[in-house]
């Protein structure tokens, strides 16, 4: 009796604890509006930044809802015996030795507990402080659970694994039901990301960062109507893997809402154009940038933005094969790779970024509205849509 009080006890302070851990996650996720939770220090001990990976969740399904049923479930075979006298219960009977399941459960969620708390401090780089006292009501409930005196987890694991297949064979069609319904649960959160929308976004992100080609690029120097609604003014540095994925992506953008009219800035973070960096970032993203406004002279800005994403021209030379690809002038190119001209146009768009209060790349603005970094296709197509509102 005292052992099943002690459990419960911890078990009720596990449940109580993930309760927040999942009105964390939740505003963390969902609520633009939420503020930081208590346990958001700095940096490093951040409850709400870990809630924001996607280590915060497993199968679609965030960890803290895993852990409410993890300590709903020791909770209910503390009373299992009172239980299975209830007529729609009495399937809990297969549950013999309680306290077994308990030991064996908690053994399991220990060493989920050791992986968990490995990968937040050596991956993430963060702390969660709510989920560092769930690790540790863990272990203290498969301690408390094991007659150590008796064989230990040794025997709490075999006396449970014996009940689970003395259950199976008792139950094999409601069982098989269940597991099918689990199953099919998991399948969908894992697959659709429900309650996970940053394993969503980075998803939806990975699927553009695979493409080697940009299968909606288009030829000239406007990228759709000049006397669109929308007007996006594009920030990219063509030595940047995440502006090759947006680059793709809002080209998609702009073909199917047809409303859209992209403004590209050459935003090379290069120092050997840009000025405002401290230290280097993208090395030959400047000679990229030339190459691209050498081809706009002769009206192919986004035929040459898009080979030179795609092939990465590690000279003049191959920059030229591929000038040559997309029929332009080659001595025109060449002259205009290597003037003042091209160089001031570059250096006059860095100038302009940075006066908007641009530094980094991928950045866009939307009808004066500014947004940085890569964001998943269904929000930047968002967007775009509310920007003709």
């Amino acid at each position: 009796m005292k052992k099943n009080i002690i459990v419960g006890l911890i078990a009720l302070v596990g449940l109580i604890t993930t309760i927040k851990l999942a009105v964390i996650y939740y505003n963390a996720n969902f609520n633009p509006y939420a503020l930081s939770s208590f346990c958001s220090i700095n940096e490093i001990v951040d409850c709400d930044g870990t809630a924001k990976t996607t280590a915060s969740q497993f199968l679609g399904v965030p960890l803290a809802y895993w852990g409410m049923g993890f300590y709903l479930f020791i909770l209910m075979l503390l009373f299992v015996d009172k239980l299975k006298n209830i007529k729609f219960l009495s399937f809990l009977g297969v549950f013999k030795r309680p306290m077994s399941y308990i030991s064996s459960l908690g053994l399991i969620s220990f060493f989920v507990s050791v992986f968990l708390a490995f990968e937040s401090v050596f991956i993430l780089h963060k702390i969660c402080l709510l989920c560092f006292c769930s690790y540790i009501l863990n272990t203290l409930i498969a301690l408390v659970a094991t007659d150590f005196d008796n064989g230990g987890f040794i025997k709490s694991v075999k006396e449970s694994f014996e009940d689970f297949v003395s259950g199976v064979k008792e139950y094999t069609k409601p069982f098989i039901i269940a597991v099918l319904i689990g199953v099919s649960f998991l399948t969908y959160t894992a697959l659709a990301n429900p309650f996970a929308p940053q394993v969503k976004k980075l998803n939806s992100i990975r699927n553009y960062l695979k493409m080697t080609i940009n299968p909606y690029s288009v030829s000239g120097n406007n990228l759709g109507d000049i006397n669109a609604p929308v007007k996006v003014q594009l920030y990219s540095d063509f030595a940047c893997p995440m502006c090759f994925a947006y680059n793709i992506m809002i080209h998609k953008a702009v073909k199917e809402l047809g409303n859209v009219y992209v403004e590209p800035h050459n935003l090379p973070l290069d120092r050997e154009c840009n000025k405002y960096l401290r230290k280097q970032v993208h090395k030959g993203a400047c000679r990229y940038a030339k190459y691209a406004v050498a081809a706009k002279n002769q009206g192919k800005y986004w035929d040459m933005s898009t080979v030179i994403f795609e092939h990465k021209p590690q000279n003049d030379e191959e920059a030229i094969q591929l000038a040559e690809k997309i029929g332009l002038d080659i001595q025109q190119f060449k002259e205009d790779i290597k003037s003042k001209e091209t160089m001031k146009q570059i250096t006059d768009d860095i100038d302009y970024a940075v006066s908007q209060g641009v530094m980094g790349t991928p950045t866009i603005v939307i009808n004066g509205e500014r947004y940085v970094g890569i964001k998943p296709y269904y929000e930047l197509k968002e967007l775009l849509k509310q920007g003709a509102e």
